[in-house]
C-alpha cells in the first residue's frame, strides 16, 4: 500500500475548502481542476502554511462562492475532521490508480457516485477498510 503525502494534502485541502464554503466536494474539484496538479507538485511548500490560509488563498483566487451543501449539521454522530476524510479519499485514489494517473484518478473519484456516499457521515462508509472502498468503487456499487 502506498502512502502519498502530497495526495493526502490535496484531498484534505479539497475537504477543508468544501466545508468552509459549504460546497459539494465535486464542485470544488471542478472549480480547482486546473490547479490540482500544481497543488500536488508543491504540497510540501503549501503544507508549510496553515491549511486555513492556503484554503483562503484558493477560495479567493478561484472565486469560490459559498454553496448550500451542509452534510455537517445533519450528522448525528461524531464528525470526522478534514484530515480524516482527506485520508479516505487519498487511499481510495492510491488503491485504484497508478502513480502517473493520480490527479486524473482524483478527478474521476471525486466526480463519481462514491463521493456522495462517503460524505454521508450518518453512514459508516467513510471508515470502512480501504480495500472494501476500492472494490466498491471499481464495481460501481456498495457491496453487501
Amino acid at each position: 500500500m502506498k502512502n502519498d503525502n502530497n495526495l493526502f494534502y490535496v484531498c484534505s485541502l479539497v475537504e477543508y475548502i468544501a466545508r468552509k464554503t459549504t460546497n459539494r466536494r465535486q464542485d470544488i474539484v471542478k472549480q480547482m481542476q486546473d490547479e490540482l496538479q500544481r497543488i500536488y507538485n508543491y504540497a510540501d511548500v503549501f503544507h508549510c502554511e496553515p491549511i486555513e490560509k492556503v484554503a483562503d488563498d484558493f477560495i479567493q483566487k478561484d472565486s469560490i462562492k459559498n454553496g448550500n451543501y451542509d452534510n455537517i449539521s445533519t450528522c448525528k454522530y461524531i464528525i470526522p475532521d478534514y484530515w480524516d476524510i482527506g485520508e479516505v479519499f487519498a487511499r481510495l485514489i492510491e488503491d485504484c490508480y497508478d502513480d502517473e494517473h493520480l490527479i486524473d484518478g482524483m478527478k474521476e473519484v471525486y466526480l463519481s457516485w462514491i463521493t456522495d456516499k462517503i460524505m454521508n457521515f450518518n453512514s459508516d462508509l467513510y471508515y470502512q477498510p480501504r480495500d472494501y472502498l476500492a472494490v466498491c468503487y471499481r464495481e460501481g456499487k456498495l457491496e453487501n
